[in-house]
Formats: structure tokens, sequence, C-alpha cells
């Protein structure tokens, strides 16, 4: 079974952390509520829906994908590069801990869940201000005894590297070549999304389906137009917090317990 690790809306979330964008108003029940429908779309689509316990001290805690890298083989525990998210780890490593073994990132490394995106056995990081050189090290060693290479990819105005460039088939990447150097991915095909959408990358892989924010319906076009089968949900509050539809949720197989 597919498994998929949830967060709760935290009450702080106006004090999130933001990089590439200013600060506006979030409607927090809206944020909530989009939540919800996001997490209720999840359990239709076959996922075991587990929801982590909320933390209203931590704004960001509602992207756990930031918090953990999860292969079949181990799940790596990341060390966010915003100092205020390092808190968040606690409780992800108590979810994880019956299903995979664990490694931990150590200081000096930063890496954030949202700038490592796996290809097979390929991993490819962002090189994003919130990810740094000596946590791309530690998750290549990580990885290594298990096959897998991981190679940098150069960013320009976008938080992580799943802002700008996700995966949608087996084969197949949505992106923005504005945000991320396409030459970095040697020639795996990609989908640009359409130019007046820059933020349509982020997507979301279900079981028969991918998963977009509703704002974006010409990049939505593009991708049923290949024979991608999409759906969508409103994310419109949780984007002002520079959230996107993979940040939300870990999604990982459960039947590979350690």
């Amino acid at each position: 079974m597919r498994r998929a690790l949830v967060r709760p809306v935290s009450e702080s979330l106006s004090r999130c952390e933001l990089t590439c964008i200013e600060r506006s108003v979030i409607d927090l029940e809206v944020a909530t509520g989009q939540h919800r429908d996001y997490c209720q779309i999840l359990a239709e689509n076959g996922l075991i829906v587990q929801t982590l316990p909320a933390a209203h001290d931590l704004p960001d805690a509602v992207f756990v994908e930031d918090t953990a890298v999860v292969l079949d083989e181990l799940a790596v525990i990341t060390r966010p590069g915003a100092e205020s998210r390092r808190p968040e780890v606690v409780a992800v490593i108590e979810a994880l801990a019956p299903w995979r073994e664990l490694v931990h990132l150590t200081a000096p490394a930063t890496l954030d869940g949202g700038d490592v995106l796996v290809v097979d056995r390929t991993v490819f990081v962002g090189a994003s201000a919130r990810s740094n050189e000596a946590g791309r090290q530690q998750l290549a060693t990580a990885l290594d005894p298990w096959g897998y290479q991981v190679r940098a990819v150069p960013l320009s105005g976008c938080l992580h590297l799943k802002s700008a460039v996700t995966l949608v088939s087996d084969e197949l990447l949505l992106a923005n070549p504005r945000w991320a150097s396409m030459e970095a991915f040697g020639g795996i095909p990609h989908i640009p999304v359409a130019p007046e959408e820059p933020h349509a990358a982020n997507s979301l892989r279900l079981p028969d389906r991918l998963l977009l924010p509703a704002a974006f319906p010409r990049t939505r076009e593009r991708l049923e137009d290949a024979g991608i089968a999409t759906l969508t949900v409103p994310a419109g509050e949780l984007a002002k917090a520079e959230g996107g539809v993979s940040c939300q949720s870990i999604i990982f197989d459960d039947g590979l317990a350690q």
C-alpha cells in the first residue's frame, strides 16, 4: 500500500519562511480547507493518509515533504535550510521509524526534501538557498550503497527544485526551463509549463493521475494533450506560503518495512 504522511496547517502559517515571493495576507480558514481537500483527494486515490500531530508553533509544518527523502531502501531525515523548520523533523522521525531504516543529515549540511527529485536511480538535487553542497554530499554518501547517483541542478528564481521540475511519468518531466537548468537532466524529455503559468511545474504523481493546483488550466491542457490524466485541487492560499502540491505530503510504499 502507498502511505501519505501529512500534517495540519499551522495556526501560525502567516509567519512562514519566504524566499522568492513577497509576503501577503493568508486566509487561515481557506488554507485549512484547501489542505483538507488535498488530503481527501489522496485518500480517494487509494493512499493511506496518516496525519501527524499539529504543530501550531511551527509555521511551515504543513510542508512536510521538506523533512525527509524516502526511498524504497531507507529514509534520509533532512536538515532544513531554514533554522526555524528544523524542529519539524521530530514528528516525522517517529512516523517513519516503523517503515524504514533512518539516516540523519548533520551540520553543516542543509537539505530540503522539496529540492530532491528521484528519477529511477538518479537523485537530482536543486542547488537552492535551502540545500547546500554539504547536504548533497551527505545525501550521496547515504545513497551510494544502494546504487543511486546524486546530481546537482542549478536553479534561478524559485524556492526548490520541485518548484521548477517534477516527474509526471516514469520518463517524462513537467518543467519551467527558466527556473531550472534542463541540461542537468541528461536529455530526459519534458513538457514546458505554459509561459503565463510559471508556478505550474509543481505536481504530484498519484497511482493513476497527476495532481495539479487548480490555478493552471493551460499547463493542464498541455499535459492532457500529452496523454497524462490529471486532476486538480485549489491551492492558492498555501501558494502564498511558497507551497505546492508535492510539499504537503511524503508518499511511500509501506510494504517495505525494515
